[in-house]
């Protein structure tokens, strides 16, 4: 019986400014640490396409290091048809400037920088678009009406699940999260470490699978 093989995406993305300068936000890549080591003690093929973090991924695991939303893509995009199962436990940085300066932007005396911005790809959906047979599991960390706009998230990624959770999460060893299915109900709610909500988490989807 073949392996089955779980792709997980952790960590935050950069998007440069200009070559010292860049957007990105706190994730820290624990969530997705913590699902690596519970994937692998249920006897999963791990791969893990990360951003810049400080976490230690297991070393059973094939590990992927990118940087910026563009490469995160295109690694996932080349792991995705060899997986059966994929969670984007990554943030990925969802804006980048439209021109990165090729040298460090001065201060301008007190005068206001303006940037402009452009979005970055959605690497769920663009996974969403393309999937067969893959059961595709997203996050989403919402701050306000965060129900609806986890069922809109679900619907436009082409999930099969959405895990909702809150800011307190960030760098936090503790999370609390809730399982969104396909027809938008809270299939559980989970909290505690998120080592043990890992464990939780791929017990619930590997019974679906």
């Amino acid at each position: 019986m073949t392996q089955p093989h779980i792709l997980i995406t952790s960590g935050p993305t950069r998007e440069y400014l200009d070559p010292v300068r860049y957007l990105s936000n706190g994730s820290s890549g624990k969530m997705g640490q913590a699902l690596a080591v519970a994937a692998l003690e249920k006897d999963l093929r791990v791969t893990v396409v990360s951003g810049p973090v400080s976490v230690e991924y297991p070393k059973e695991a094939a590990v992927h290091h990118v940087v910026t939303t563009k490469e995160m893509l295109a690694k996932c995009l080349e792991i995705f048809p060899d997986c059966s199962m994929v969670i984007g436990a990554a943030a990925p940085c969802d804006y980048r400037v439209k021109t990165v300066s090729p040298h460090k932007i001065k201060k301008h005396r007190g005068k206001p920088l303006q940037l402009e911005l452009v979005e970055t790809p959605d690497i769920l959906a663009r996974l969403g678009r393309r999937k067969q047979h893959q059961c595709l599991v997203a996050f989403a960390l919402e701050t306000e009406n965060d129900e609806f706009y986890a069922a809109e998230k679900l619907r436009r990624k082409n999930c099969d699940y959405i895990l909702l959770n809150h800011p307190s999460a960030i760098h936090s060893d503790e999370t609390c999260l809730h399982m969104i299915d396909g027809t938008n109900h809270i299939t559980a709610t989970l909290q505690g470490s998120k080592s043990a909500v890992a464990v939780k988490i791929l017990d619930i989807l590997l019974v679906g699978a």
